[in-house]
């Protein structure tokens, strides 16, 4: 091959190239889907107004000066129903709000996706379970999900007095959706609570969430 043969034929490599690479690049995203915005630790946690199960209207700012807890779930969910059908995410919750702490569940389902109910449903499915949460917020839109980042269910966020987020990830450490596991799990939202209620910087502010992908809308 001579000199003017490989220069005349590079360019031609390299547009092939890019396109491939364009080409699986534009698969990647449509193989990960949206990319949803992160709260950030040490921040303001992000604002946001809610209709509730039981059909009022709360706002994060309503709850200055408490800490709350913000917890994504889908009563479907096989990694849900390990924590709710053993007691430990009722047990938390009735723990956490008996020493004055906001516990929240999200159901950010669509519409006609997996875990969506309507506020009746929520709270009789709550009443079932012997779960306790100071509100059950509907997120249909998927709105309040994806300006936290929420990606799982379980999916768990604390804010402090302050308004400023201080965990988000997994309510513990071993992602099963198995039962006996979460004996030998390390608690990471029952540890961050306790720490807070002592004054304490939360030692594990962001884990791994695990769980079910949360049903947002397109």
């Amino acid at each position: 091959m001579n000199a003017s043969t490989t220069a005349s034929s590079m360019p031609a490599t390299w547009s092939r190239r890019a396109v491939l690479a364009t080409a699986a690049l534009a698969a990647s995203m449509a193989m990960t889907g949206p990319v949803l915005a992160q709260a950030q630790l040490d921040q303001p946690a992000p604002a946001f107004s809610a209709a509730t199960a039981d059909g009022k209207t709360v706002t994060l700012d309503s709850y200055k000066g408490k800490t709350v807890v913000l917890e994504w779930t889908n009563h479907e969910c096989p990694y849900v129903k390990k924590h709710y059908g053993s007691g430990n995410i009722p047990a938390l919750q009735k723990e956490a709000t008996a020493q004055g702490v906001v516990w929240l569940q999200v159901i950010s389902s669509a519409p006609g996706q997996q875990g969506n109910v309507d506020g009746p449903t929520a709270i009789k499915l709550n009443k079932d379970r012997g779960a306790a949460p100071t509100q059950v917020l509907l997120d249909p839109s998927g709105q309040i999900g994806k300006s936290y980042g929420a990606q799982t269910s379980p999916h768990l966020f604390i804010v402090n007095p302050q308004g400023v987020l201080v965990y988000k990830g997994g309510i513990d450490s071993i992602a099963t959706a198995k039962v006996d596991d979460i004996a030998k799990a390390d608690p990471y939202v029952k540890t961050a609570l306790s720490e807070l209620a002592a004054g304490k910087k939360v030692t594990h502010a962001s884990t791994k969430p695990y769980g079910c992908s949360i049903k947002y809308g397109s």
